[in-house]
């Protein structure tokens, strides 16, 4: 009788994903979007990331080795951190720019939070903040779109439109180019197809849900619409607000990262719905043209306080 019982600790109920398993294929959904970044923007665009990828391993490994924990480069989470930071790059920056940004997401941004599934903020989107504010040269420059020999600047819609009040039209640009990735932008950031394609596995898998990104674009589109740019074309546009820059990017694939979003539904809704509100905020008065990378890190900071207040009330606990 007593073989019947097995006691262990928890959990109880497992699933037969793996943390690595769930990361490579998140790894995978990003890949189309790579590729057609390397046929936008030519093959300057592989090396980045190749090196920002190459960097991200080798310090997680030296780190690990000198913390004298056990070496886990192939669970995917610093290939992955590399990728969505190579994403969040121009094309054309030196290759140091990588090197340095990756080991910043996986030194200061990761291991000195203890590791995986302890950072508070998103490594990648917190290397890129990094060198945006150390280096804002290099990194608000923008190659012209190999691809497309033909398009009016290199510069991105969301620079067009804060700087000069310019349309679509006076862009050289159609809402089918912003879908394509027929414009200027990060390497990762300006195929809406290709990331669309990448995040529908997503969903289909179940590895993230549409909590995040639907209330992000719902809560970035209402207040594009009702507080639109007094002078510029893109009055109550929400397709613009959504498509020119990297919402896609950050809503379906950094937005979305487990350690560093709420665990609840609703509080997943609080956090998308924040997202947009400071996206909106900073495109519309910040001395940034874009806002997503800094919207999720901010919202991040407020995940511990959105877990409190939306995490269900044990059964016959008092609160």
């Amino acid at each position: 009788m007593s073989d019947m019982f097995v006691v262990s600790t928890s959990p109880h109920l497992r699933h037969k994903d793996s943390i690595s398993k769930i990361i490579w294929m998140v790894f995978l959904a990003l890949v189309p979007a790579g590729l057609a970044g390397l046929y936008i923007f030519g093959p300057a665009s592989l090396w980045v990331i190749i090196a920002a990828i190459l960097s991200a391993l080798v310090t997680e490994a030296l780190i690990l080795l000198l913390r004298g924990k056990k070496l886990r480069l192939f669970d995917g989470s610093a290939a992955l951190t590399g990728l969505l930071l190579a994403y969040n790059l121009p094309s054309d920056v030196p290759l140091w720019i990588p090197v340095v940004g990756s080991f910043f997401a996986i030194a200061i941004a990761k291991q000195i939070f203890g590791g995986l599934g302890r950072n508070i903020f998103n490594p990648a989107l917190a290397a890129r903040a990094f060198l945006l504010i150390s280096w804002p040269t290099y990194m608000t420059t923008w190659a012209k779109p190999f691809s497309y020999p033909d398009a009016i600047s290199s510069a991105t819609p969301l620079n067009l439109f804060k700087e000069g009040g310019m349309n679509l039209s006076q862009m050289g640009l159609s809402y089918w180019d912003l879908f394509l990735g027929n414009r200027g932008g990060c390497i990762g950031e300006v195929a809406v197809a290709a990331l669309l394609a990448g995040a529908l596995l997503l969903i289909a898998l179940k590895i993230i849900s549409l909590h995040i990104p639907l209330s992000y674009f719902i809560s970035l589109g209402l207040f594009s619409w009702l507080f639109p740019a007094r002078g510029g074309f893109a009055t109550g546009d929400i397709l613009f607000a959504i498509l020119a820059g990297g919402v896609i990017l950050g809503a379906f694939f950094m937005a979305t990262d487990y350690s560093t979003s709420p665990l609840t539904r609703k509080g997943q809704i609080i956090f998308g719905l924040g997202c947009g509100l400071f996206t909106f905020i900073i495109r519309r008065w910040g001395g940034y043209p874009e806002g997503v990378s800094f919207s999720i890190l901010i919202m991040n900071a407020f995940v511990p306080i959105i877990d409190r207040f939306t995490t269900p009330r044990v059964y016959g606990a008092k609160k």
